[in-house]
């Protein structure tokens, strides 16, 4: 009995880790993954780097997406757009 209270501190740090830190990561991957899954055309995206643009064409084969930018056309990969961006550009503004 004294051998499982000295390694119940340990389990109970892990316990904490994993629903603190590491299941809500592996929730954001999923949903991230599902975002950039249900890509269409004309949607309107922001890249992880700032880049504004409109989808105008995907590629599942190396899922990648042309996108239509004021500078012309760019091709990127699905992972580089970020969903928050995207989706706070999409939502229309409340008044």
């Amino acid at each position: 009995m004294g051998d499982i209270g000295q390694f119940l501190p340990m389990i109970l740090i892990f316990v904490v880790a994993y629903f603190f830190m590491i299941r809500p990561q592996m929730k954001r991957q999923k949903d991230e993954k599902k975002f950039a899954a249900e890509l269409k055309r004309g949607d309107r995206v922001v890249t992880k780097s700032g880049l504004h643009g409109k989808v105008i064409d995907l590629n599942d084969s190396d899922f990648s997406c042309i996108l239509e930018t004021m500078a012309g056309k760019l091709k990127f990969d699905r992972s580089s757009i970020s969903m928050e961006m995207s989706k706070k550009l999409n939502t229309p503004e409340k008044k």
